[in-house]
C-alpha cells in the first residue's frame, strides 16, 4: 500500500471500542530479528569487515537505510547504501527461503482476529518485496492491508506508517492497538497515538504510560486487546 500520510487531526475520545489492530512484523509475528543480523554479519564479512556484537541492539527494529547506514560509518566498508540494501535484502530472503519461523501465539492471534472480523493491518519497516515473501507464511488473508518500509516517505520510529495504516482502515489513531517488539516501532506508534503492546525480542522495553509490555505473544488474545482501550494512559 502506497498513499499520502494524514495529518495527525483531532483524534476523538468518544467510546472505548477497539477498531484495529496494527501489528508488526520482524520479531513480533516472525522469528527473523536475528535473520536481519545474520545477513548483516555475513555481507560485511564479504566485504572484509566483522560486526561488533553490541552494534545489534544500535540496527535492531530500525529502518534498512538507518540500520545500513550505521554499519557503513561504523566500518568503513566502501560500499553504497543502494547496494548494500540489495545484499541485504538478498541475504534475508535467502533465509526466510529455508525456514520461516512464526512466533509463539502468532498463528492463534491472527486466527482470532480473523474469526471476529477485528480489522488488521501489518506494518513493516521492512521492503514490500520481503513482506510479500513473509506473506506467503503469514496469510495475506489475514491482512486486510498492508505498510512497508519504502512505501513512505518517513518509516518507523516516525508515525507516518501506523498513521497510515489507521486511515487505510478507517479508523482513529487512539482507538487503535499496536504489537510492536522494539522500541523503534513502539516509538512510531504512540507518536502515531495508538495503544501498544511491547514485546521485546531483542533488547528491553520498559512499560509507560499507553503501553503494556508482555513477554510473549501468547499473552496477547482480542480480549487483551480490547482492555487496553478502556485503561487510563
Amino acid at each position: 500500500m502506497t498513499s499520502t500520510v494524514p495529518a495527525l487531526g483531532t483524534r476523538t475520545a468518544e467510546g472505548s471500542a477497539l477498531q484495529a489492530v496494527l501489528l508488526d512484523m520482524d520479531g513480533t509475528l516472525v522469528d527473523t530479528e536475528g535473520f536481519w543480523w545474520d545477513a548483516e554479519v555475513e555481507v560485511f564479512s564479504r566485504l572484509g569487515h566483522r560486526l561488533d556484537d553490541s552494534w545489534r541492539h544500535v540496527v535492531v527494529g530500525g529502518p534498512m537505510t538507518r540500520s545500513a547506514g550505521f554499519l557503513i560509518e561504523a566500518t568503513g566498508a566502501q560500499i553504497t547504501l543502494s547496494e548494500l540494501t540489495v545484499l541485504l535484502n538478498d541475504g534475508f530472503e535467502d533465509r526466510i527461503g529455508r525456514a520461516l519461523p512464526l512466533m509463539p501465539g502468532a498463528a492463534e492471534l491472527l486466527a482470532e482476529l480473523a474469526a471476529h472480523r477485528i480489522p488488521t493491518a501489518l506494518v513493516s519497516a521492512s521492503h514490500r518485496r520481503i513482506i510479500d515473501r513473509v506473506l506467503v507464511s503469514l496469510g495475506a488473508q489475514n491482512f486486510a492491508l498492508t505498510v512497508a518500509g519504502d512505501e513512505v516517505e518517513r518509516t518507523k520510529p516516525f508515525p507516518d506508517p501506523y498513521l497510515l495504516a489507521a486511515s487505510g482502515l478507517g479508523a482513529d489513531p487512539a482507538r487503535c492497538a499496536v504489537v510492536e517488539d522494539t522500541a523503534t516501532g513502539v516509538a512510531a506508534a504512540e507518536a502515531a497515538g495508538c495503544r501498544v503492546v511491547a514485546v521485546p525480542s531483542v533488547s528491553p522495553i520498559a512499560p509507560a504510560a499507553g503501553r503494556t509490555v508482555v513477554t510473549s505473544l501468547e499473552q496477547v488474545d482480542l480480549p487483551f486487546l480490547r482492555a487496553l482501550m478502556t485503561e487510563k494512559r
